[in-house]
């Protein structure tokens, strides 16, 4: 998912690397909690969907994570002891059958929506069909991909159902695989996986509408500007083994810049003390505060296993020594200087990043990075030197507009001119995922959803997804490999977890031979929060502050 792109659930081994590799400062994740008073949550822009169908990004998630409510979820101890998978609109994580095609929850009695009426696994199922329309597009393609029938459903909206999905009665639901999922409880997780009532849906809209069923409502929201969420005072914490419902008000203020943000959270003056950020740090701010130590209880270092890269449009740049060219000629000491420099992350050679199953140390091009100006050029001669512009997509952000310079300049020494085309945070991933919105070159970066490598590499380069999903493919190097697209089936039908983590690391290298992505940073992320505000807990599941315990210190 992208993190500012997507969700990671980890594993044993991956959340003890993460937790390992976490600063937290302890007047946020330790002391009594308090209720009352309003945290303030300052954003740059606006949540690109908070639909929990169409939601894909780590922001949306996890304000979602205060409003609505999954079949399973994470339990985040606010001591800081591991995530725990959970039942949370169901009873428990499941129950799988008939080798892990079959997967039936339970729904929790008691569970009430903002208007008091009760959730059913109805709700649940259509919800779930939700993901299928394609008026509600840009979340992940799980649903479409293991749902028996999936293929071909469209959805709900002209009254069909899908039939893999049963509910024979209020409280059951069943899904039936096309192919056994063993961590199919792990996908449920996902905001996507959650209930929905029919009479309550507004379509493409219900970004601004969405029915809660957790600790908070939508009291109103302005689109970037404001969102304000409110108590829910049908939501028990008797029925919630996750969340608690400490502050009276969220609200979300849209429009600042990241490094006003940075700024103001840092001086901890009347306007800060009870607010948090959750986007990134501005690249100029980040190894200043992270060396703060007037700041260092507040500001926290959460790992988890993403990567940040530079997707090469394989139908636009056809010439493979170009995108080699490009491969050799990039600058990633100049380039993380830009987003922060060391603190941001670890330079990468691949695209499973370390903590994700099935990762390999391997390097096809330049492991200087500084990159190898001799072997760019060399490229460019044995492909003519051809004269070329291309386009280059970035969010327009003063340190993403700095690294796109950064390319800009790195790619001009050897004869490719690039054009800077900032995109909207706001909507940044919804317009790259549009495939009527293609740049030869664009900035993306990628969570795994739970970190098995098969959330990373066959969704970001199944090229049949790319028609069967133009308007949330997620594909932006547009390659559509017949020998990536079988080894991707081949790696699915491993049930032996060992087998199939080294199919997706020799798959992994395959991959890059096409040079259809440069791989960046192994990310960190950095995030801060006002003297006031407890309860917090560094999310190695979202690589987010998590904000199911917080409160405002009274």
């Amino acid at each position: 998912m992208m993190r500012r792109t997507r969700t990671t659930a980890l594993t044993a081994a991956a959340i003890a690397l993460a937790l390992g590799a976490t600063a937290c400062g302890g007047s946020s994740g330790s002391g009594q909690a308090t209720k009352g008073g309003t945290l303030i949550y300052y954003a740059p822009s606006d949540f690109d969907h908070i639909d929990p169908q169409r939601t894909y990004t780590t922001e949306g998630q996890e304000m979602d994570n205060s409003i609505i409510r999954t079949l399973t979820g994470w339990d985040e101890p606010v001591d800081g002891s591991k995530p725990k998978l959970v039942g949370d609109l169901a009873t428990d994580t499941g129950e799988a059958s008939q080798n892990d095609t079959v997967w039936t929850f339970h729904i929790r009695p008691g569970i009430k929506y903002q208007d008091g009426t009760t959730v059913t696994s109805y709700d649940v199922k259509y919800g779930v069909e939700r993901q299928f329309s394609p008026d509600i597009n840009g979340g992940p393609p799980y649903a479409s991909e293991w749902l028996v029938g999936g293929a071909n459903y469209t959805g709900p909206y002209q009254g069909k159902s899908l039939d893999s999905i049963q509910t024979p009665d209020a409280s059951t639901i069943v899904f039936h695989l096309n192919q056994p999922v063993y961590d199919f409880n792990e996908t449920t997780a996902m905001s996507g996986w959650s209930a929905v009532p029919k009479a309550k849906d507004t379509g493409s809209s219900y970004d601004q509408h969405v029915w809660a069923d957790g600790p908070y409502q939508i009291q109103s929201y302005t689109k970037n500007k404001e969102l304000i969420l409110v108590k829910n005072k049908y939501w028990s914490k008797s029925t919630d083994p996750i969340r608690d419902q400490n502050v009276n008000e969220i609200d979300v203020k849209m429009g600042l810049s990241h490094s006003a943000i940075d700024q103001l959270i840092a001086s901890d003056g009347p306007s800060a003390q009870n607010a948090l950020q959750e986007y990134p740090l501005d690249g100029a701010d980040l190894s200043q505060m992270a060396n703060n130590p007037a700041v260092k209880s507040r500001y926290h270092i959460i790992k988890s296993p993403g990567i940040s890269y530079l997707a090469l449009n394989v139908n636009t740049i056809k010439d493979i020594r170009v995108r080699e060219a490009i491969e050799y000629a990039v600058n990633k000491q100049n380039a993380r200087g830009a987003f922060g420099g060391s603190v941001y992350g670890d330079y990468a050679t691949t695209m499973l990043a370390p903590g994700v199953e099935g990762h390999k140390d391997f390097s096809l091009y330049t492991s200087n990075p500084m990159g190898d100006l001799t072997q760019a050029k060399s490229l460019m001669q044995q492909a003519g030197n051809p004269k070329l512009t291309l386009s280059l997509a970035v969010e327009n952000s003063t340190f993403q507009e700095n690294f796109a310079d950064g390319i800009k300049n790195d790619l001009g020494k050897i004869g490719i001119n690039v054009n800077i085309t900032p995109v909207d945070q706001s909507t940044y991933f919804s317009t790259l995922d549009n495939t009527k919105n293609q740049y030869d070159m664009a900035w993306m970066d990628w969570i795994p959803d739970w970190p098995n490598p098969s959330t990373v590499l066959p969704v970001l380069f199944d090229g049949r997804q790319i028609a069967k999903l133009p308007q949330s493919n997620q594909d932006i190097s547009y390659l559509n490999d017949p020998a990536v697209n079988s080894a991707i089936d081949a790696a699915a039908k491993i049930t032996n977890p060992a087998q199939a983590d080294a199919a997706y690391g020799n798959l992994d290298e395959q991959i890059l031979k096409d040079a259809s992505v440069v791989p960046l940073f192994y990310m960190n992320f950095s995030d801060m929060t006002g003297s006031k505000v407890g309860g917090i807990v560094p999310d190695p599941v979202e690589a987010e502050l998590n904000l199911a315990h917080v409160y405002v210190k009274q």
